[in-house]
């Protein structure tokens, strides 16, 4: 790293990075990560039972996921509203005011 001294002042900068830089650096962030997976592929120590379960967990997270996002928020209120209709008055928030 080199160390530049701005005009009439005894303080050095620092040089700025350039872009190669931070390519490389990004590249090696890339590489590494690629690493990792495949030292877990060397690694996994799961039945193909444990394997399996995860995908079907996966599976249904998504089709929860796609089924929530299919309604807007107006088409889930009115949803709501509708089954509030249906409940009897039980379950109605009692009157609190004394005055009436």
């Amino acid at each position: 790293m080199r160390l530049r001294y701005s005009r009439g002042s005894g303080t050095p900068r620092r040089k700025k990075k350039k872009a190669k830089d931070k390519a490389q650096i990004l590249e090696q962030i890339v590489s590494s990560k690629k690493q990792e997976e495949e030292k877990k592929r060397g690694l996994d120590k799961r039945t193909p039972a444990q394997v399996a379960y995860e995908k079907m967990q996966e599976k249904r997270q998504m089709e929860r996921i796609l089924k929530k996002a299919s309604k807007t928020h107006k088409q889930r209120v009115e949803d709501f509203n509708r089954h509030l209709d249906t409940l009897t008055e039980h379950y109605d928030i009692p009157k609190v005011s004394w005055t009436k």
